[in-house]
């Protein structure tokens, strides 16, 4: 499958890989920009290629059969997000409870434009003690880039100018959505 997804990826596609995915059993990964349902599937795509297990979550009814099979094979894991639940907390409880949980997310919450990102991926980082790598799906250039891990620090301030530089000029799959 491997071979499969790096001939479609680079031959048939024409998209390069702009460094490569750091040696962590657990991290938060985020995506950016999210601007196109294809974005999904670019992903499943470049995973092969990388050859690693990533992961994501999804609401609890998305795991229920006639499809529930499909989410768990392709790395999603149910949590509960109704407004009882701290979806921050169960994301956590997940990175406790597995050996092995590399969590990517659009952290721009939506495929519109954002002038901000939401700061969850920050939170549960820093709550589950693991690192933050930064990936960006870049159409402009065809390429994905892949940032080397970091831990958030104190200074949020800081960790976020940095975020904003590795996305400075990332185009979109809709380029008048890009984050920027």
């Amino acid at each position: 499958m491997q071979r499969l997804a790096k001939f479609i990826y680079f031959k048939i596609l024409g998209w390069k890989l702009n460094g490569s995915f750091p040696n962590v059993d657990k991290c938060v990964i985020i995506v950016v920009p999210h601007t196109h349902w294809l974005d999904f599937f670019l992903g499943l795509l470049i995973r092969k290629v990388i050859n690693q297990e990533i992961n994501y979550i999804g609401k609890k009814s998305l795991f229920k059969p006639p499809f529930g099979w499909f989410f768990r094979w392709t790395g999603g894991a149910p949590v509960d997000r109704t407004k009882n639940s701290n979806t921050v907390d169960s994301i956590v409880q997940i990175f406790n409870e597995r050996k092995m949980f590399r969590f990517a997310l659009a952290p721009e919450g939506t495929r519109k434009k954002v002038e901000q990102l939401r700061t969850g991926f920050y939170h549960i980082a820093k709550k589950a003690k693991v690192p933050i790598v930064m990936v960006a799906f870049d159409f402009g250039k065809k390429e994905i880039k892949i940032g080397e891990p970091f831990y958030p620090t104190d200074d949020s301030e800081s960790d976020f100018q940095k975020i904003h530089r590795f996305y400075k000029g990332v185009k979109g799959k809709k380029p008048e959505y890009s984050f920027d």
